[in-house]
């Protein structure tokens, strides 16, 4: 019987053992590995920044100190505001569910008289009231687990801006790639980086601020948490402005205001649902456009893992992961050329 050579099962056995220790260093950082990403958004975002301050004469320790200041005060603190109050939310909403999923019944109601079928029937108050309070709770939880994160975000971003040059050497020493193919790869995540952050965001926040017009154009009670509410569901394909316009739609309804309940509707389909299709066209294409598949199981991967903020880390994350395909695809592939 042929014998495998000592080399390979060498080879084999460090892989291994590779393997062994990096799942257990992940299993045990993955409650804090939204940080992780978070260091890798916050780097590509102030890498630029950062470059022209030391070109201008400043130390790279008052320059990462001053910039990560800026990020912590202008993304990170109103991120974290709305979050909270969001939860603060969430966590009511959940104590009221059975009385608002009635109220729900009760309005669907009105058109069983056209659609000629018991929607009522079919709404089970109790098993909704079980659902939102074992899941949109927990959501709004994580508080300890965030604030680790946070500070691991915060403590290798310091270590990234400070220490460009020995990052780029660690990165071309220890990851086994083609130096060539590392650069593409290095260029490919800093645009889906900047998609994600930048273009994402950016079409939610414009959404969220247009529906904050129509809010307060209507009357309509805690306007500010509702337009967080639309600018939450437009990161989410297929949800988009009704997250927040629909809920105050069924609200006004049963309050007897139809004026505000249809106005708020037709404003949300329209004048909203035309700023998300404006700036993409205008803006998005001018960066690495995400396809909505991505975002959708981002989201759906993303809220799990890391809460609300996985509306931002889920897409990413999976971008990420068809970076590394496509990094197998280069490096072992049969060698056809990539369009």
């Amino acid at each position: 019987m042929k014998q495998i050579p000592p080399k390979i099962v060498r080879q084999i056995f460090i892989l291994l053992l590779i393997l062994l220790m990096a799942g257990l260093i992940f299993s045990e950082i993955a409650p804090y590995f939204s940080g992780i990403l978070g260091t890798i958004t916050l780097f590509v975002l102030l890498k630029r920044p950062m470059e022209k301050l030391e070109d201008k004469g400043w130390h790279s320790t008052l320059s990462a100190i001053l910039l990560m200041l800026t990020s912590f005060f202008i993304i990170l603190l109103p991120i974290a505001g709305a979050f909270f109050m969001l939860g603060k939310r969430i966590r009511k909403a959940a104590e009221n569910s059975e009385q608002i999923t009635s109220m729900i019944k009760s309005q669907l109601q009105t058109l069983e008289d056209y659609v000629g079928f018991k929607l009522t029937s079919q709404v089970d108050a109790s098993a909704v009231t079980e659902w939102l309070t074992s899941n949109l709770q927990g959501l709004a939880g994580g508080t300890f687990n965030a604030v680790i994160a946070i500070s691991i975000m915060y403590f290798l971003l310091f270590y990234m801006l400070t220490n460009q040059k020995k990052l780029y050497e660690s990165l071309y020493e220890y990851i086994p790639i083609g130096n060539h193919n590392l650069k593409i790869i290095g260029d490919e995540v800093r645009e889906i980086v900047r998609a994600n952050t930048l273009g994402i965001p950016l079409v939610a926040f414009a959404q969220g601020f247009v529906g904050l017009i129509g809010f307060l154009i209507f009357g309509v009670d805690n306007a500010l948490f509702w337009a967080i509410m639309v600018t939450i569901g437009s990161m989410i394909p297929f949800v988009g402005n009704l997250l927040g316009t629909l809920p105050v739609f069924v609200l006004s309804l049963s309050n007897g205001n139809h004026f505000q309940a249809w106005g708020v509707l037709l404003y949300g389909s329209i004048v909203v649902g035309s700023t998300d299709n404006l700036i993409r066209l205008y803006v998005l294409k001018k960066l690495d456009d995400v396809h909505p598949l991505v975002t959708l199981i981002g989201v759906l991967v993303g809220i799990p893992l890391f809460g609300f903020i996985g509306l931002i880390f889920g897409p990413l994350l999976v971008s990420l992961f068809l970076v590394i395909v496509r990094i197998y695809k280069r490096e072992y592939g049969k060698g056809e050329t990539e369009p």
